[in-house]
C-alpha cells in the first residue's frame, strides 16, 4: 500500500501551533441584550487584562439578534464565544451549558445587564486560584455591598426573603444566596451538573443547595447598579420558581422543579374544578353529571393556561400553536383520566381500601399528564 509523503500532504491548509489555554472563562447568559453585551464584554475584558481570559455569551435565540452582534466581536477576537440555543431557553440551563463548555479550568457566571461590577472579577479569580474558596460569589449583603441602585424597593424586600427561606430550609451559608455573580473550578460544575435544574434562574442557590456543606465560600462585596438598557428578565415568577427549586432540594432531588410546578398548578386546578361544580349545581334543572363536565373542561382549560404561563415559560405557546396545544392538552388530560380510574380500581379490588386506591390512580394519572402533555403539548420544537 503506497504512503503519502510529508512533500504530497494536501497543502494551504492553516498550521496550528501549541497555544495556551485561558485560565478563567466568563459565561454571560443573554437574552435580547444587544445594546448592552458589547459593553459588557469591553469591560470584562478591561478588567481581566494581562490575563488568560476567554467569553462564551449563551444567548437564549433572542429575536433582537443578540448572536449577530456577539458572533461579530468573535470574528475580530476569538477569545469571545456564543452559544446560541435554539428550541430551549432558561437562565439556570444556559449557565450550565456555558460552564460546561468552557475551555480554562475556571469559570464565572455574571449578568451582561452591566448590573454586576466586573472589576471585582481579579478577586474572585485569586480565592478561587489560590485554593482559599470552592466558590467566590460577588455579593450585595456583606459589608461593602449595596443593592439600593439596581433594586426596586419590593425587590429588595422579595430578594432578602428569599435569602432567608434559602438559609434556614436549607442551610445555605450565604448572605447572598440569590446573586448570580460567583465563580467556582470547572470540575464542581461537571461533579454537580446531574443534580443542577435547568429552569429558573436562581442557579448559585442551586449549585451551593447542592454541593457539599464542607465547601468554602467567599463574599465579595459589589454594589448593584441600575440596567443600562433593555428590560429585566426576572418578574413575579422567578419567586414561585425559586419555591419550587427549595422544595426539590428538600426532597433530595427526587422530583424535579417543572413537576413542581406542574403539581401546583394541579392543585389549583381542583379549586376550579370544585368551583364551578358547586356553581354549576345552584342553577336549577342542571344536572351533576353536566355540571361535573363543565367543571372537568373549564379546570382542564385553566390548568393548560397556567402551565403555559408559569410551569413551561421556556416553551410558552403563542398563536395557532396555542389553540393546538390546548387541543392535544384536553386529549391528554382525558387518557390521564381514564388512567386515574383503571388504576384505582384494580388497587380497590386488589386490596379493598378505598383511599390507597384513590391515591394510587390520582398519582399515576398526575405522572401520564405531566409526561405525556410535555411530550405532546410542549414539546420542543
Amino acid at each position: 500500500m503506497k504512503t503519502m509523503s510529508p512533500a504530497s500532504e494536501p497543502t494551504g491548509l492553516p498550521v496550528y501551533g501549541p497555544h495556551p489555554a485561558p485560565e478563567i472563562t466568563v459565561v454571560l447568559p443573554t437574552y435580547n441584550e444587544r445594546d448592552n453585551v458589547p459593553i459588557a464584554i469591553e469591560r470584562v475584558a478591561r478588567a481581566l487584562d494581562g490575563r488568560l481570559w476567554e467569553i462564551i455569551v449563551v444567548d437564549d435565540d433572542s429575536p433582537d439578534g443578540t448572536s449577530d452582534v456577539v458572533n461579530a466581536i468573535s470574528e475580530r477576537d476569538g477569545r469571545v464565544r456564543c452559544i446560541r440555543r435554539v428550541g430551549r431557553r432558561g437562565l439556570s440551563g444556559a449557565c450550565v451549558e456555558g460552564m460546561i463548555a468552557a475551555a480554562s479550568p475556571i469559570v464565572a457566571v455574571m449578568d451582561s445587564d452591566l448590573q454586576h461590577d466586573e472589576t471585582i472579577l481579579p478577586r474572585m479569580l485569586e480565592a478561587v486560584k489560590s485554593g482559599s474558596a470552592d466558590i467566590a460569589v460577588g455579593s450585595r449583603y456583606v459589608d461593602g455591598g449595596a443593592s439600593n441602585e439596581g433594586l426596586s424597593a419590593v425587590r429588595q424586600a422579595g430578594s432578602k426573603l428569599a435569602n432567608g427561606l434559602a438559609k434556614v430550609l436549607l442551610g445555605v451559608r450565604l448572605n447572598d444566596p440569590m446573586s448570580g455573580f460567583f465563580m467556582l473550578r470547572r470540575e464542581m460544575v461537571e461533579r454537580l451538573e446531574p443534580k443542577l435544574s435547568r429552569q429558573g434562574f436562581k442557579i448559585l442557590l442551586d449549585i451551593v443547595a447542592s454541593a457539599p456543606r464542607s465547601i468554602r465560600v467567599v463574599e465579595v462585596p459589589f454594589s448593584f447598579r441600575e440596567r443600562v438598557a433593555g428590560e429585566s428578565k426576572l418578574d413575579e415568577l422567578v419567586t414561585i420558581e425559586f419555591l419550587a427549586l427549595i422544595l426539590s432540594k428538600l426532597l433530595f432531588n427526587a422530583v424535579s422543579v417543572r413537576f413542581i410546578l406542574f403539581m401546583g398548578v394541579g392543585a389549583t386546578g381542583v379549586v376550579v374544578h370544585l368551583a364551578v361544580l358547586r356553581a354549576g349545581l345552584v342553577v336549577p334543572g342542571i344536572a351533576f353529571e353536566v355540571a361535573q363536565t363543565v367543571a372537568t373542561v373549564v379546570a382542564m382549560t385553566w390548568n393548560f393556561f397556567l402551565n403555559n404561563w408559569l410551569t413551561y415559560r421556556d416553551r410558552r405557546l403563542h398563536g395557532l400553536a396555542m389553540v393546538r396545544g390546548l387541543l392535544s392538552f384536553y386529549l391528554v388530560c382525558s387518557l390521564g383520566v381514564v388512567a386515574n380510574v383503571g388504576v384505582a380500581g384494580m388497587v380497590h379490588e386488589a386490596d379493598q381500601v378505598w383511599w390507597v386506591a384513590g391515591i394510587a390512580g390520582a398519582v399515576i394519572g398526575a405522572v401520564w399528564n405531566y409526561a405525556a402533555s410535555a411530550a405532546l403539548t410542549w414539546r420542543v420544537r
